[in-house]
């Protein structure tokens, strides 16, 4: 223990045995040992007290889109980094879209690395993406350290990045299961989304009808088949409709290597209360009734769906038009996801322990990064979070990091204030001032 540099002390600490008064040793940014609450304080070790307040590992968001470069007006690795920081988040992995190029072959997942290098207030990983005509690219970008490939089976709403059709999509998942990668798929049916009535304009219920549930549950049956029958791994973005929830837990339990995330939005936000014009509430599949949320809830208990990720996908403020059909899509939420997600789980009875499991130790398992990530043990990095779970605040959309302030959160009251949020045992926010950048950049571990 002479090595110890600091010692986190907390009444509430979230190990992987469960909840109790600890304190957690740290040497060189690595967790060396979590020992009793009145353990001796090391010769030279700094203590850091947080009294009541929950210690629990940085979370992993392993499903943002920062768009940095090429469409940095609508985010940006500086300003994502900052809040996600600010939201007790201390790992992401950066969607191959909407930046420009896409991180589609070796070269352009060299240049997304390059202009992230000095930005990241926290540490960053990189999907690369699976488009009709990269079957070759593949492998080297799989060599070259993501942590998967990103499909779309329904146009993904930029040109750069086109879906692949069933055939390609075999063709695809066939060279990625060859060398053991994994397929991460936005699962709607564009026949399906054709076949459905697209009204435009301002009223919600248009819109949701536009994006059926049958789009979804018949992609993920494709999907389910696809992988049984080449034995690959693959994994389903976002769901939102609780009529697949049956299809994923059969193949599941058939052994199919399937696993599912979830959305805060999905989880908080429900179809019967977005007001007719507010597109900050659109995203693709989109938010859906009341009680397909119950159901969603009931999969995250009982481990049908296995996380839950922001799908953080900001626009320009003026792309959020009051039309459905022409606003972009995609929900703002790095800086309040871990917040929502505590508000709704605590009302449904589901204590911080799950939150973590949802949010943290299921997001490191899934990109492979839970030897370093995702929970407070001897040999992980000393990533935390420090959060006061009964304090509230409102939703201010001033008070956000992001580059666009646009909110489906605003004017909303959320239970869990981060007080700080440590990076590799140093502090990087406390109380809304950020340090310099002290993020890595994150490659798939072979």
């Amino acid at each position: 223990m002479s090595d110890v540099e600091l010692v986190l002390r907390s009444t509430r600490v979230i190990t992987p045995e469960g909840t109790r008064a600890a304190s957690v040793a740290v040497a060189a940014g690595t967790i060396t040992a979590v020992l009793p609450y009145d353990a001796e304080v090391p010769a030279g070790a700094r203590l850091e007290d947080v009294g009541d307040h929950v210690l629990l590992p940085g979370l992993v968001d392993t499903h943002v889109h920062v768009n940095d470069p090429g469409r940095t007006e609508w985010e940006g690795f500086w300003t994502a980094t900052r809040a996600a920081a600010a939201g007790g988040i201390t790992t992401l992995v950066d969607m191959p879209l909407n930046s420009l190029p896409p991180t589609t072959t070796v070269d352009h997942l060299r240049t997304k690395k390059e202009v992230a290098a000095d930005k990241a207030h926290i540490d960053v990983g990189f999907w690369g993406g699976a488009l009709p005509d990269n079957v070759k690219d593949l492998r080297p970008l799989h060599e070259a350290g993501v942590f998967g490939f990103k499909a779309f089976l329904s146009p993904s709403g930029v040109d750069e990045f086109p879906h692949l059709g069933q055939d390609q999509l075999a063709q695809s998942l066939a060279e990625i299961a060859a060398f053991g990668g994994l397929l991460i798929v936005h699962a709607e049916d564009p026949h399906h989304l054709d076949a459905a009535p697209q009204q435009g304009g301002p009223k919600y219920a248009d819109f949701l009808a536009s994006r059926p549930r049958d789009a979804e549950d018949t992609a993920i049956a494709q999907l389910i088949a696809q992988a049984r029958r080449l034995d690959a791994r693959v994994h389903v973005l976002h769901l939102s409709s609780s009529d697949a929830l049956p299809l994923i837990a059969a193949a599941k339990a058939e052994g199919v290597r399937i696993t599912v995330e979830t959305c805060p939005h999905y989880l908080t936000l429900t179809a019967e209360e977005v007001p007719d014009g507010a597109s900050e509430f659109k995203c693709c599949p989109p938010i859906r009734e009341s009680a397909n949320q119950d159901l969603l809830w009931q999969a995250l208990a009982d481990g049908t769906i296995d996380c839950v990720v922001t799908d953080h996908s900001p626009s320009t403020t003026d792309l959020k038009t009051d039309d459905f059909a022409t606003a972009w899509g995609g929900i703002s939420g790095l800086q309040l996801s871990l917040a929502a997600v505590w508000t709704e789980a605590r009302r449904r009875g589901h204590g911080l322990e799950d939150v973590v499991r949802w949010m943290s130790t299921g997001t490191a398992r899934l990109v492979g990064l839970d030897a370093r990530k995702g929970a407070i043990e001897a040999g992980r990095d000393a990533d935390f979070a420090v959060l006061a779970p009964d304090e509230t605040f409102t939703v201010d959309p001033a008070a956000l990091q992001h580059r666009n302030r646009v909110t489906a959160y605003a004017g909303r009251t959320l239970h869990g204030v981060v007080k700080s949020t440590w990076l590799r045992g140093e502090r990087i926010v406390v109380d809304g001032e950020f340090t310099d950048p002290k993020g890595r950049l994150l490659t798939r571990t072979p």
